[in-house]
């Protein structure tokens, strides 16, 4: 396994982390996900330590709060050996105080976080969301002050557009308080909107990105195809409003590169999807999910090899689009070659 620094900070994480939505099976989304228990999460995670793979990330609102429990539990009598990684932010009641990242919920949901997962600290907390209703003073102070007192090691966020983060580390900059390091995101061959604002932005700053749902929310496995309707056990079917929106011609045209790459190279298609990430600038993590171990192994398979340089150029260009309408600044920026080099290569 490859090992990268997160951001600009000291800490060294696995190219392929593990994500834990698959453990706990409660509610209508995650039941769809999975339904992982401590026995089968404990089988999964001796995997991935044999493979190097020592990352894992959850969040308190996955499976509501489950999810956080059963990695605990299977995680324990090893913890020297983990990076935990979890989130937090969205609501885990009706209260008033049951969301967000005020001072005091961030205490709060901290503590019920280290109760479930059986630990005195977290690796890594990443913020949920953006709160636009608490000042960022009060977030990035509550933070620093939970760093000092060990309760967390760093801090990131997750799904925040550049003007929210950068917002953050101005004021911590200004503050003198430590810095966010990493950004979870959403970032796939179907999905490059993070390429347009947030990675330049990451490059600037030394932010980490922490990729989720590799593979498109489940549609670049390899059991969708043009001629073949979603698999009647896929989670797509109960899980495709939550998701991110995907032009199907734009996918079948990248299915189609990605299938003629896997017969090239022996790989399968989500290893040649996952690989494609793993070279892309910015990204510290790929977050690898799997019900089961077959899913695990292959998921794996992605590290330790890499695209040669045609792949990768015939990927960009079956899956680069433009930014939406009306593309501004974007447009005009790519005008300005010279001041704003391509932090990727042109297709």
């Amino acid at each position: 396994m490859e090992y990268r620094q997160l951001g600009q900070s000291g800490l060294r994480v696995p190219a392929l982390s593990f994500g834990a939505g698959t453990f706990g099976g409660q509610g209508p989304l995650f039941s769809a996900w999975g339904t992982t228990d401590v026995k089968e999460a404990t089988r999964l995670i001796d995997i991935c330590l044999e493979a190097g793979l020592n990352m894992f990330d959850s969040a308190d609102v996955y499976s509501n709060g489950a999810s956080e429990q059963i990695l605990g539990e299977a995680i324990r009598g090893r913890r020297d050996k983990i990076i935990l990684s979890t989130k937090l932010a969205l609501p885990m009641g009706d209260g008033p105080n049951d969301y967000g990242t005020s001072r005091h919920r961030l205490i709060g949901a901290v503590e019920a976080a280290l109760k479930r997962l059986g630990t005195d600290y977290i690796d890594l907390l990443q913020l949920h969301a953006f709160d636009a209703f608490t000042p960022a003073e009060e977030v990035m102070e509550t933070l620093d002050t939970l760093r000092k007192v060990g309760k967390i090691r760093y801090s990131g966020v997750s799904n925040f557009a550049s003007w929210q983060i950068m917002k953050s580390q101005g004021t911590a900059r200004l503050r003198g308080y430590s810095r966010h390091v990493a950004h979870q995101v959403y970032y796939s061959l179907i999905g490059r909107d993070y390429e347009w604002d947030l990675m330049p932005m990451a490059q600037d700053q030394g932010i980490g990105a922490i990729v989720w749902s590799p593979l498109g929310w489940g549609r670049l496995t390899g059991k969708i195809r043009r001629s073949s309707p979603i698999p009647a056990g896929s989670r797509l079917h109960e899980t495709a409003q939550y998701g991110p929106p995907v032009d199907n011609n734009m996918l079948y045209d990248i299915i189609d590169v990605l299938d003629e790459i896997a017969e090239e190279t022996s790989k399968s298609v989500p290893q040649i999807a996952l690989n494609w990430l793993l070279q892309r600038p910015t990204v510290s993590s790929v977050i690898i999910g799997a019900r089961n171990e077959q899913q695990l192994r292959d998921n794996l398979g992605a590290a330790g090899w890499a695209l040669s340089a045609d792949h990768i150029r015939r990927l960009d260009t079956v899956s680069k689009r433009q930014p939406p309408y009306p593309h501004y600044p974007y447009y005009i920026q790519e005008g300005f070659a010279r001041l704003n080099p391509p932090l990727i290569p042109a297709t």
